[in-house]
């Protein structure tokens, strides 16, 4: 059975192959001479000392790099945006490590390769006492079912499972499978981490050299803040500006080019596109008009759908501020319609315009609050009988049976004030709606209590009547 060379893993190492990874392996090595492979790959660390930032996990005496220094690393979950390290560090423990390394995409392989595998890694500790290390690149692309059939060997030690994801291993890792695994957050890179890969990059990668390929200091900062993060997006935007630039310097007009637009992490399925939207919704609750036209522009920027953001609005709108201000349903179901009627980018306008009056607008959830009272309320008391006042009488009969008996129509009353309860007799004192002190809810409390005070009193002279 073929192994991986001896340049990509440490001879101490051996790879388990599995029947469809022969052909095509992680860490395997695509250049040739007409096609050298991206500058990302050809300057990617071997070594732990190579990394660059991290520093919260792979400094002196951090736990990492502790655990892979003395080659205790059990099994973990690498998470963290694009571009910042989890197939590196992969790859240095790969070239560090005594287990015999394996390693696939949960994209391209399923639940047949991993028994393949975790066969192998049985056959390897049981003969050489040795464990199998297996690297799982986009593990929140495996299923249920393909996550489960790791669990057992994983449990019993054979393997000792690394898993890299670009999302929240809490949705995308099954339970069973988290709590046997550490999970490292891996953070964006900082733009002097990104600066000093760059740097490296220029000095070091035979292909750049051989052209003699320099970077103007502010070319090297440009890019650096421009990548947001993400190694793998400032090394291959080198490479490209490296392509465009005259004269062998590549300038901050090469890298404008080489960019088109600044890269932004938004995966609208994932978890980015979650934080984004409540930073959104946040800012407006908040009532901050700068973050939540900030946050609004992030959105466009990454290609949101304006549906999606305007249907949260007009969620907003009625939830976070009501009768406050009974216009910002109005003007959040304006937007919906101008959007949808002039399209974008032109929709961004009355879509700015929405935000920034619902931002400033007053703030009441007392609608929200009433109607999750009331729900709890009916799931708690079940169907209470409608009080026979208030039943509608279109029959004699239910004129006989009592409906409709003692109704008192609003407009025959003075001031259309009615003493009558409206409720279950069971709940007839509850109260839900209680509005707040805030914009035009504040008049709608005084009407409230206006009401109640005219009710008392109307009772009063009732009582005085018939007694």
């Amino acid at each position: 059975m073929p192994f991986l060379p001896d340049e990509t893993l440490n001879r101490a190492t051996r790879h388990v192959p599995c029947a469809t990874c022969l052909n095509m392996d992680l860490f395997a090595s695509s250049a040739s001479a007409k096609a050298p492979p991206p500058l990302a790959e050809r300057v990617r660390p071997q070594q732990l000392d190579d990394m660059v930032g991290q520093q919260h996990l792979l400094g002196p005496d951090n736990i990492l790099r502790r655990l892979i220094e003395s080659d205790h690393l059990s099994s973990a979950i690498f998470w963290g945006p694009p571009g910042t390290g989890k197939t590196t560090l992969a790859r240095v423990i790969a070239n560090t490590t005594s287990c015999e390394f394996a390693a696939f995409s949960a994209v391209l392989q399923g639940v047949k390769e991993v028994r393949e595998i975790t066969a192998k890694a049985k056959q390897e500790r049981d003969y050489y006492g040795r464990r199998t290390l297996l690297f799982i690149d986009e593990i929140h692309r495996f299923n249920k079912a393909q996550q489960d059939a790791l669990l057992p060997w994983v449990e019993n030690g054979d393997i000792i499972l690394i898993g890299a994801t670009t999302e929240n291993p809490s949705f995308e890792v099954n339970s069973a499978l988290l709590s046997r695994s550490r999970v490292f957050v891996l953070e964006p890179l900082e733009p002097t981490d990104i600066r000093r890969l760059l740097e490296r990059a220029l000095e070091t990668d035979q292909e750049l050299l051989r052209r003699k390929i320099a970077a103007e200091d502010k070319a090297l900062d440009l890019l650096a803040e421009q990548a947001h993060g993400d190694a793998r997006i400032a090394l291959n935007t080198l490479e490209v500006a490296a392509n465009l630039c005259r004269e062998a310097l590549i300038t901050p007009d090469n890298v404008m080019a080489a960019l088109q637009r600044a890269p932004l992490a938004y995966d609208k399925g994932a978890e980015e596109h979650y934080n984004v939207i409540s930073a959104f919704i946040k800012s407006m609750r908040g009532s901050d008009p700068d973050a939540a036209i900030y946050w609004l522009a992030r959105m466009i920027e990454a290609g949101e759908d304006p549906l999606f953001i305007v249907r949260r609005m007009v969620v907003f709108a009625a939830e976070d501020i009501g009768n406050a201000d009974p216009r910002a349903l109005q003007v959040a179901v304006a937007a919906q319609q101008a959007v949808h009627f002039v399209g974008m980018p032109e929709g961004r306008i009355p879509l700015a315009q929405a935000v920034t009056y619902l931002a400033s607008a007053p703030k009441s959830n007392a609608s929200y609050v009433a109607i999750g009272e009331a729900q709890k309320e009916v799931r708690a008391s079940g169907a209470l009988p409608v009080p026979l006042h208030i039943r509608n009488a279109p029959t004699g009969l239910m004129k006989e049976l009592g409906y409709g008996k003692g109704y008192q129509y609003a407009h025959n009353h003075d001031d259309a004030v009615v003493t009558q309860s409206h409720l279950p007799e069971q709940i007839a004192d509850t109260v839900y709606y209680r509005p707040k002190d805030s914009g035009y809810e504040k008049t709608i409390k005084e009407r409230q209590e206006w009401l109640k005070t005219q009710k008392t009193e109307k009772g009063k002279s009732k009582s005085k009547r018939t007694g």
